[in-house]
């Protein structure tokens, strides 16, 4: 019998605009680093003296959340720092962390919990600030468990006090953003023994199927299509791979966008076996996958004026007798060979089927892909950092951007192909003596992983993103949990956005 997990996608607090405040409801304001008057926090200076800020030590910080004075009708402060929509993120999940922490209390004490918030918005904010704010609230209280205990209450409805009108879509598409990043982290933080490939296939249909047409393909079509790659990951474990195929189409003629996302539902390295100490980590390595999934759902709830499909190749990279073998050589969907030398190594060889596929098939304006794929990232940027490889300078600023946008951070890399007196070394370096490449290539792993997959993008404007990174988080930040963290979701939705 399988583990009872988390219902998903994850309830995260409704976030709406007022225009009037409303009575009986508890009153929160923001204050900005170095606020000095209690009028710069709020028309109710009165209530909020400076000998109050004084005694609470009110810095205004980015993440700073106080009670408001005893007998004051304001009952929060956050601190928004500086004012940079950054920092209205962080002001917002930790609001959303103390009002949760306060319902706990409340709850354990057998008083009635406040569920429900208004904040207090000053005239100054713009849309940029409002959907960070609104990333932070949605996110901040996200928590995926798997346990016996009743999942503790919280905040469910923050409304946004403004006399600005205009500023309910972006709070309606921030929203829908932000449940795209819990999303995939819903899917990323479920154990694999729940998330074999069909469950994830299923999963896709279960969210982004709602609003986006969805169709799964199982082993035998992919031996007839001649997905190599993936029946090769996939044939060392008694849980077949599947090929998910996600697509969002507008009435209008519209740019095409083909984003690929590794599925990899569970990591032992195969033959090539990973050391025990992590290995357990492993049900994260679709975190690319999931990604994708979320992000088409979020574009299609999005009605985003641009043609997309998601592509996400689904598999368990286990050990047995019928696990594939360091020396083998694969053919991928189009004919194209590789010659494995790590079966470790084996998000690349799922993606290439994907990436040929969408070529022949697709042929689109724009190619992403996008995996937790090499340890290499880790070392080069860290774990809050990803990496983008692209094909030209266009496709590289265009990634760049949408993660601006998204609140995302991401590091260009150096591609072979970005200066010609590298290009030749590292290209002839992925040819193979037996097969038409080979898996990894020697030479910096990030770069050698991305060259490899450039082989099946058929100069196509491409970039791949490796968030091996930040994929997964090992102690809470901001609006980001310990655990799966959803990045790059709102980065392919901005991505897309822009196209």
């Amino acid at each position: 019998m399988r583990t009872s997990v988390p219902a998903i996608p994850t309830a995260l607090p409704d976030v709406e605009v007022i225009s009037a405040p409303r009575r009986a409801t508890p009153l929160a304001v923001v204050c900005r680093a170095g606020d000095a008057a209690p009028a710069s926090l709020s028309a109710r200076g009165d209530e909020l003296t400076g000998e109050w800020m004084h005694a609470v030590a009110l810095t205004g910080k980015a993440g700073e959340v106080q009670p408001g004075p005893v007998g004051s009708s304001v009952r929060w402060v956050a601190g928004v720092g500086d004012g940079a929509p950054g920092q209205w993120r962080t002001a917002g999940a930790a609001l959303t962390k103390a009002l949760n922490a306060r319902i706990a209390q409340d709850v354990d004490a057998g008083r009635a919990a406040e569920r429900t918030l208004q904040l207090e918005l000053p005239s100054s904010v713009g849309p940029d600030e409002i959907a960070e704010l609104v990333c932070g609230l949605r996110l901040g209280g996200y928590r995926y468990e798997v346990t016996a205990q009743t999942a503790p209450p919280a905040v469910r409805t923050i409304r946004l006090l403004t006399a600005d009108p205009a500023l309910d879509a972006p709070v309606r598409r921030a929203a829908v953003l932000a449940q795209a990043t819990a999303l995939a982290r819903d899917l990323a933080n479920t154990p694999s023994n729940i998330k074999d490939p069909e469950w994830l296939a299923q999963m896709a249909v279960r969210t982004a199927g709602k609003v986006a047409d969805v169709v799964v393909r199982d082993e035998k079509w992919l031996a007839e299509q001649g997905f190599g790659g993936v029946l090769a990951v996939g044939g060392g474990s008694a849980r077949p791979p599947r090929f998910v195929e996600l697509s969002w189409k507008p009435k209008a003629r519209a740019p095409h966008v083909v984003l690929v996302g590794k599925g990899i539902t569970f990591d032992t390295g195969g033959v090539s076996i990973k050391p025990a100490d992590g290995m357990h980590l492993m049900r994260t390595d679709m975190s690319g996958g999931a990604a994708v999934i979320a992000a088409v759902e979020a574009i299609a709830r999005l009605r985003l004026d641009v043609r997309v499909t998601g592509l996400v190749s689904c598999a368990e990279n286990h050990v047995s007798g019928s696990a594939y073998r360091p020396g083998d050589v694969v053919r991928h969907y189009g004919g194209r060979t590789t010659e494995v030398t790590n079966t470790d190594a084996e998000g690349r060889m799922v993606m290439a089927d994907a990436l040929a596929y969408a070529v022949d098939r697709l042929r689109p304006d724009l190619l992403v892909d996008v995996a937790t794929l090499t340890g290499a990232m880790k070392v080069s940027l860290g774990l809050r950092t990803g990496g983008v490889f692209a094909s030209t300078d266009l496709v590289a600023s265009r990634v760049l951007s949408a993660g601006v946008a998204a609140g995302e951070r991401w590091w260009r890399m150096p591609l072979g192909s970005d200066l010609g007196s590298v290009a030749e070394e590292f290209a002839e370096s992925v040819r193979s003596q037996i097969a038409d490449v080979r898996q990894c290539p020697p030479g910096p792993g990030g770069i050698a992983a991305a060259m490899f997959l450039r082989e099946f993008t058929g100069g196509l404007p491409w970039a791949h993103l490796d968030i091996a990174g930040p994929a997964r988080a090992d102690r809470n930040y901001d609006e980001v949990s310990a655990g799966a963290t959803g990045f790059a979701a709102r980065t392919l939705v901005e991505l897309a956005a822009q196209s």
